[in-house]
């Protein structure tokens, strides 16, 4: 790996650990489950 893509890489992980302590992966589990839901129209 070059050293950009492991600087990609470590800024892909770090955005995603700040995603899930700010409760941004509740929100989007929620929206995807409603969408679904309506989906196969049960919602």
């Amino acid at each position: 790996m070059g050293r950009l893509q492991v600087l990609i890489l470590i800024l892909a992980v770090i955005f995603i650990i700040a995603g899930i302590l700010n409760g941004s992966a509740l929100d989007v589990l929620f929206k995807a489950s409603n969408i679904c839901m309506e989906c196969i129209g049960l919602g």
